[in-house]
């Protein structure tokens, strides 16, 4: 099922998209909304409002060779602001202070439930589901910041969607592939995860409480592109969809709503 966060009058609430029909059905039985209503009718929102986005670094070995790195170093952490978030659809902004931006294919794992200190055979009863993810990153000041605050958690930094799929057979067989501008950058399956999607939302539980909304995301293959503005920016996830994204410079975005 594909779940759209959608925000109708005054309400915002989640939905499951019928898309032959282009609409949406209620998943809230409280607001009283039975029947299907149209996407016209509704703003889509990002499909999280996480509390936290907890991304894991060099957990792909592809992407261990290219640094060097041994695959006993995995899984490193990070966190994402909550304000780095967009959906698809909307503009990644390049900001004045970063030379080099970069985009990196990821898996995101959305949290379903609190949970704390899950086995890993336990960690699906805890999950909403998937969905695509773009580790936005601002190469020429990584280096230069420990823990990566400033060159990870820039404003659109974190887009996520376009919604959330809860069904999928094995989040660790999964093709992942970046694209920019219709130019494959990334090409790798989440089989090549060191600490796969299940055990590493076990691991990052059992050092946070994990709130439902939050995202895990899962690292991300060798390669990675830089943007530049009017790029266009496509994530594509076997079973789970298509996220797309524009490229601005600063001045030409709008202000974030």
């Amino acid at each position: 099922m594909k779940v759209l966060r959608v925000r109708r009058g005054g309400a915002t609430f989640y939905g499951q998209l019928l898309l032959e029909e282009a609409a949406v059905r209620c998943l809230d039985r409280s607001l009283g909304l039975p029947d299907p209503i149209p996407l016209a009718e509704l703003q889509v929102l990002p499909p999280v409002s996480p509390s936290k986005v907890v991304c894991a670094a060099g957990n792909f070995r592809s992407r261990l060779r290219e640094l060097g790195r041994d695959p006993s170093d995995a899984p490193m952490l990070f966190l994402k602001p909550p304000s780095a978030v967009i959906g698809s659809g909307q503009g990644i902004v390049l900001p004045r202070a970063a030379g080099r931006v970069e985009a990196f294919a990821e898996l995101a794992i959305v949290i379903g439930r609190t949970c704390r200190n899950v086995a890993p055979e336990n960690v699906l009863r805890c999950l909403f589901g998937y969905s695509c993810a773009n580790d936005v990153t601002a190469g020429d000041l990584r280096g230069l910041d420990e823990p990566l605050g400033r060159a990870k958690g820039f404003d659109t930094f974190a887009p996520i969607g376009p919604w959330i799929e809860t069904t999928v057979a094995d989040p660790s067989d999964l093709g992942l592939r970046l694209r920019i501008n219709d130019r494959l950058v990334q090409e790798e399956g989440t089989g090549d995860m060191v600490v796969g999607p299940l055990a590493l939302v076990s691991f990052v539980s059992s050092i946070m409480t994990l709130l439902p909304g939050d995202v895990v995301l899962s690292g991300s293959p060798a390669g990675g592109g830089a943007l530049s503005p009017g790029d266009e920016v496509r994530v594509e996830i076997d079973e789970v969809g298509v996220l797309i994204n524009a490229v601005l410079a600063e001045a030409e975005a709008a202000p974030l709503q």
